[in-house]
């Protein structure tokens, strides 16, 4: 590696150097200082942005060695994802100050594995090796594994990261089983290399039963039905403002890294793979639906959706087409944000260690919290795919490159579904402003206000103007995109 390499690799560098810091501050005597461990998170934050930001001028005006560029790119694509990871994790550092305080754990250690999290998240949305990708996955899963057991005096936080790792762990085995498999059909870890091995390959057993297990492996990372079992358990057990970690950072990066190995390596047998995600596709999108219909428990209804909505994101990968790869990008980015403020204010409504879990605690919120009543309100319209949210929009992208691609039953399925969703999404709505009671105790601190109204104007702004949006999910796409029109 060079110099030019290393200036590439600053926002990793960053993240990395600031998650070790964070985790020897109370070796060295800063336990006691805790509260400045939120604002030390988000100064790391703001700085690995800017690195980001600023990678972007610098990958046009460096020379990079051949083998960092088979191992990691810096394009618009992954800057894309990164800000996206970073603006995911600085909210989650807001949506935790409370719960840190009130449970009295560790903050600067919390912290420290969020950092880590993303340091394994922009790995792996910049890895263009295989390798490169696992081992940033490895990063974000050990991190996970660890935060979703941080109520490590609560049976259920450790039941649930006692479920993730031994599930993980075989979902992990299962995908390094698919790569090394892969690597012996194409003898190459890039993506690149793979997509020009395929392009003059007849079908292979081997390599197709590689791409299967490879493919299983992430849908494991995404919760995509029969791989969805862990989910609403960790979900329910885990910590709330990790629960809402994993619903929308960890997912996020999963998709990243489906959208490039799929696009940009398998294209070539795109007829040999797409009806077999596009019945996962399918399963997922109708159990994750009718599963949470019967939930009474807010925290495990929010893990089926989580189920359904990742039936939904395959249908751009699927599709292999350009309104696909940017249906994936903007639906990413309009589930995080929605999502983020329903976890928001699930945290408003506290009660002890876990925050409001059931339907009930949401009774008659609508006359102590307005603003978060009518902020719920848009977000469960907005992943409902109601419009003028967010939510119609990265739906329209999806549902539309499902149809172009021809697999217009699975775009039937989706909108069938979209409508079964609103069931169990406007019983919130209900108990909110229909039931009278009154509910949980409501806690609205300024860290969850200004989550929830960040959430609510990237969530009114996309569906009301998604030109802008929209323009730079086309531009973060068109590299991708040009690999698969090529071929």
């Amino acid at each position: 590696m060079t110099w030019a390499d290393t200036l590439l690799l600053l926002p990793e560098l960053i993240a990395a150097t600031g998650a070790s810091i964070l985790l020897i501050v109370p070796v060295l005597g800063g336990r006691a200082r805790g509260h400045m461990a939120k604002w030390a998170m988000l100064a790391l934050m703001a700085v690995t942005a800017l690195a980001v930001i600023g990678s972007t001028y610098a990958v046009a005006g460096v020379q990079q060695t051949p083998t960092f560029r088979a191992m990691f790119a810096v394009d618009a694509f992954s800057v894309f994802f990164k800000l996206l990871f970073v603006v995911v994790i600085a909210l989650v550092t807001l949506l935790s100050e409370d719960f840190l305080s009130e449970e009295r754990y560790s903050t600067w250690e919390y912290y420290s594995l969020l950092a880590f999290a993303l340091c394994g998240m922009m790995f792996m949305a910049s890895g263009v090796s295989l390798i490169t990708i696992y081992i940033g996955l490895e990063l974000l899963a050990l991190s996970s594994y660890i935060l979703a057991g941080y109520y490590k005096n609560h049976e259920e936080s450790t039941e649930a990261a006692m479920k993730y790792f031994i599930l993980g762990t075989v979902s992990s085995a299962i995908l390094l089983y698919g790569i090394s498999l892969i690597y012996g059909v194409c003898g190459s870890m890039r993506l690149s290399t793979i997509a020009a091995a395929l392009s003059t390959m007849l079908s292979n057993d081997a390599l197709m039963f590689g791409i299967m297990l490879l493919a299983a492996g992430l849908c494991f990372k995404i919760a995509a039905v029969p791989f969805h079992v862990w989910t609403p358990d960790v979900y329910v057990g885990a910590p709330t403002p990790i629960s809402a970690f994993l619903s929308t950072g960890s997912k996020a990066a999963a998709f990243a890294v489906f959208a490039r190995v799929f696009y940009v390596a398998f294209p070539a047998f795109h007829l040999d793979w797409s009806n077999v995600l596009a019945a996962i596709a399918a399963l997922s999108m109708i159990v994750g639906n009718l599963a949470a219909i019967t939930q009474t428990n807010v925290k495990r209804m929010l893990a089926y959706s989580s189920i359904s909505h990742a039936g939904y994101s395959l249908l751009g990968i699927i599709a292999m087409n350009e309104m696909g790869l940017r249906g994936i990008l903007i639906y990413t980015m309009v589930y995080v944000f929605a999502n983020l403020g329903i976890w928001a204010t699930i945290l408003m409504l506290r009660r002890h260690a876990y925050a409001g879990e059931s339907v009930e605690d949401f009774r008659g919120l609508h006359k102590r919290a307005p603003f978060a009543a009518f902020s719920m309100v848009v977000f469960l319209l907005s992943l409902g795919g109601i419009p003028p949210t967010a939510g119609f929009i990265g739906k329209y992208f999806l549902f539309a490159a499902a149809v172009q691609a021809g697999f217009g039953w699975l775009a039937i399925v989706a909108v069938v579904m979209s409508a079964v969703s609103m069931f169990y999404y406007l019983r919130l709505v209900v108990a909110m402003y229909l039931e009278e009671g009154s509910g949980a105790e409501t806690i609205y601190s300024p860290s969850l206000r200004f989550v929830t109204a960040l959430s609510l104007t990237v969530t009114l702004v996309v569906g009301f103007i998604p030109e802008l949006p929209i323009r730079q999910v086309i531009e973060s796409s068109s590299h991708l995109v040009g690999r698969v029109v090529q071929r």
